[in-house]
C-alpha cells in the first residue's frame, strides 16, 4: 500500500483550524478597518478639549481619563495589526513619555488615506515608498520650524512655560497651578554639575544635564482641592511612623532593613514542656535579652532612624522606643530602593547594626498631618553627603476630590517631567496648537507636486494625513473644523513671515479660530514630534506591508455551550 502524498496548498497545507486571508481585499483593507476602529477611539481624547473615556480593565478597576497611552494600555487590543500600531504607541511613551495620541491618529489617518488610494488602483509598495519620501522630508523640515529653546540654566518660569502645553492637554484649566508644581519639583532635581559639553551640544541641549524622571515622585492626598497640593524637598510616605517617637529635627543615621523586626522564629518545630510560671519566665527571657542585645547594637553605632519593609513585632517596638529610635514600616520594596538612593544607605536583609558604609543619612524626619491624614516625610537640604553631593528627590503631594481625579492629574505631571527630560536632550520648541503640523502639511504638499511618478500621489495624501491635528483639535473645541483649516491654510500662505506660527485657536477668540501659537505660549517639543512622525510613519508602513495573515488554532480546549434554557423543565 503505497504512502498518501497530501495535496499541496488549500486545506492539507496546515493544521485543522488554521486561518489564512491574503490579497488586498482580505488582508490589507480588513487590517486598516481595524486601525481606523483604534485610531477614532483616541481621537475624541486628542488635546485640552479631548472627552475622557471610561475604561474598565480585566480586574474590573475604573479609568476615566482621556491619556492614549493608558487609554490603550488598559484596552488590551488583540487584533495583530491593531497590535503595530499599539507598540508604535508605547514605543513613544518610552522613548518620549507624551504625543503617544499623535503617533495613534496620524499612522491612522496615513491609512484612511492609504485605503482611498488602493482602491483607486495604486499598489501598496508604490504608497509606502511615497509615504517614506514624506516621512524624509517632513523630518527634514521640521529641524527648520523651531522658535525658541529652554534657557540655560533653566529657571522655574521656563519650566514651568515650557511644560503648562503638555498639561493643559491633559488637566485643561488646572494648567496654571500645575505648571509651577512640576517646574519647582522638576527643579529640585536638576543635577547640580553640567559636564561640559561643545558648542553644539549646548546648542541643542541648552546646556542641560539629564535628569532622573524618577527623582520626582507623587503622593495622593484625598480631600481639599487641587490648588492645594504643594511640592516637598525629599520623600513623603502617607503613613506614621510605628512606635512613640515621631520626628527626629535635627537629623540623623538611617539603617534600612528588608527583614522583620521581630524575634526570629526557629526552622524546626518542637514541644517544650513547661512545668510552673518561673520556666515560662526565663523561656522568653532569652529571646528578649536577644532581641534587646540586636537593638542596642542598632542604637549604639548611632541610628536615630529605622526603616523596614517588612512586619515590626510588638517586643522590638518596645525596645526602638525605649532607645528613642524613630521606626518607619514601607512595604513597597520601589519605594523602600527610592529611599535607600535618597539617604544614601544600603537595604540590610540581615537584623544587626549596620557597618557604617551601609548607614545612610537624612537632614529631617517629621510627622505631619495633611488633611486629616498623618504623613511621614523625609527631607533633604542642600549640602554633602559623605564627600558627594546628596542625591535630589522631590514629592508633588497632590489634593483632590475624588481617587480617578487623582490618579489623572498624576499621569498629567508624569507627562509634564517627561517633557523636561525629553528637553534635556534637546532643548528645542516648535509652534503648537496644530502650527507646525500644518506648516509641515503645506511644505510636503509643495514636494509632492514637484516630485514625478506615482509616489506623488502617496507624498500628497501624507500631506493631507497631517492636517489630521488642528482638524481634530477644531472638532473637539466644537469649531467649524473645515473653515478653521482653510483660514489656517490662508494665514500660512501669508507674506508677513509669521505664518508659520499660526495654530487653532480652542477658546475661539478671533472669527477664523487661529491664532499665534508663539504670542500664546503654545510651544512642543521638538524632538516628541520628530519621534512621533516616525513611529506613526514605521507602523502604516509595516502595516501596508502586509499581504496575507496566516492564524493558527488557538490553543486549549473551547468551552463546552452552555444551554440558556437548562431550566425551563
Amino acid at each position: 500500500m503505497s504512502l498518501k502524498v497530501p495535496k499541496a496548498g488549500g486545506p492539507s497545507l496546515f493544521k485543522d483550524g488554521y486561518k489564512h486571508l491574503q490579497g488586498i481585499e482580505e488582508a490589507v483593507l480588513r487590517n486598516i478597518q481595524a486601525i481606523n476602529e483604534l485610531s477614532e477611539i483616541v481621537r475624541t481624547s486628542f488635546g485640552p478639549n479631548g472627552r475622557n473615556k471610561m475604561v474598565i480593565n480585566h480586574l474590573e478597576r475604573l479609568f476615566v481619563t482621556n491619556d492614549a497611552a493608558t487609554i490603550i494600555r488598559e484596552l488590551e487590543v488583540v487584533h495583530p495589526a491593531a497590535r503595530l500600531l499599539v507598540m508604535a504607541s508605547q514605543q513613544q511613551e518610552a522613548e518620549m513619555g507624551d504625543a503617544t495620541n499623535l503617533v495613534l491618529i496620524f499612522a491612522g489617518e496615513l491609512l484612511k488615506k492609504a485605503e482611498y488610494l488602493i482602491t483607486m488602483g495604486l499598489h501598496p509598495s508604490e504608497i509606502l515608498q511615497g509615504y517614506e519620501l514624506a516621512r524624509d522630508k517632513a523630518l527634514e523640515e521640521l529641524e527648520t520650524l523651531s522658535v525658541a529653546s529652554l534657557s540655560s540654566p533653566p529657571s522655574v518660569e521656563s519650566l514651568a512655560l515650557a511644560i503648562r502645553p503638555s498639561l493643559a492637554s491633559k488637566q485643561y484649566g488646572q494648567e496654571d497651578i500645575l505648571a509651577p508644581l512640576v517646574a519647582q519639583a522638576v527643579s529640585l532635581v536638576f543635577p547640580t554639575a553640567v559636564e561640559k559639553q561643545t558648542a553644539s551640544e549646548v546648542r541643542t541641549t541648552g546646556g542641560l544635564s539629564n535628569i532622573n524622571v524618577d527623582n520626582v515622585r507623587v503622593v495622593k492626598i484625598m480631600g481639599g482641592s487641587l490648588s492645594e497640593s504643594r511640592v516637598v524637598r525629599g520623600m513623603v510616605f502617607g503613613r506614621q511612623p510605628e512606635g512613640s517617637v515621631r520626628a527626629v529635627p535635627e537629623g540623623g543615621k538611617v539603617a534600612i532593613f528588608t527583614c522583620g523586626m521581630d524575634i526570629s522564629q526557629t526552622e524546626t518545630k518542637g514541644t517544650v514542656l513547661l512545668h510552673n510560671a518561673k520556666e515560662l519566665s526565663a523561656f522568653t527571657q532569652g529571646e528578649e535579652k536577644q532581641l534587646e542585645k540586636i537593638i542596642k547594637e542598632i542604637a549604639d553605632s548611632g541610628v536615630k532612624i529605622v526603616i523596614t519593609q517588612s512586619t515590626v513585632g510588638e517586643l522590638a517596638l518596645h525596645y526602638l522606643n525605649r532607645f528613642e529610635i524613630l521606626c518607619v514600616k514601607i512595604l513597597s520594596k520601589f519605594e523602600v530602593r527610592r529611599l535607600a538612593r535618597l539617604v544614601g544607605a544600603t537595604p540590610l536583609a540581615r537584623l544587626g547594626a549596620p557597618m557604617p558604609e551601609e548607614a545612610g543619612w537624612v537632614d529631617v524626619v517629621e510627622t505631619t498631618e495633611i488633611g486629616g491624614d498623618r504623613v511621614t516625610v523625609f527631607r533633604q537640604e542642600d549640602g554633602k553627603l559623605g564627600g558627594k553631593s546628596k542625591p535630589k528627590m522631590a514629592t508633588v503631594v497632590l489634593r483632590g476630590a475624588t481617587a480617578n481625579l487623582l490618579d489623572d492629574v498624576e499621569r498629567a505631571i508624569d507627562d509634564g517631567v517627561n517633557v523636561i527630560k525629553s528637553l534635556t536632550k534637546d532643548a528645542r520648541l516648535v509652534p503648537g496648537a496644530g502650527a507646525t503640523e500644518l506648516e509641515l502639511a503645506k511644505r510636503i504638499m509643495r514636494f509632492g507636486e514637484k516630485t514625478p511618478g506615482l509616489n506623488q500621489h502617496a507624498i500628497k495624501k501624507f500631506a493631507e494625513a497631517l492636517e489630521v491635528v488642528p482638524r481634530t483639535l477644531a472638532e473637539n473645541a466644537g469649531l467649524n473644523a473645515t473653515q478653521v483649516v482653510s483660514s489656517l491654510y490662508a494665514r500660512h500662505e501669508g507674506k508677513e513671515g509669521k505664518g508659520a506660527e499660526v495654530g487653532v485657536d480652542i477658546e475661539d477668540e478671533s472669527e477664523d479660530g487661529t491664532v499665534s501659537a508663539t504670542s500664546k505660549q503654545i510651544l512642543d517639543v521638538l524632538s516628541a514630534k520628530y519621534w512621533a512622525l516616525r513611529y506613526a510613519t514605521g507602523a502604516a508602513v509595516n502595516v501596508l506591508n502586509v499581504d496575507s495573515i496566516i492564524m493558527a488554532k488557538p490553543a486549549g480546549i473551547k468551552a463546552p455551550k452552555q444551554n440558556p434554557n437548562w431550566d425551563d423543565d
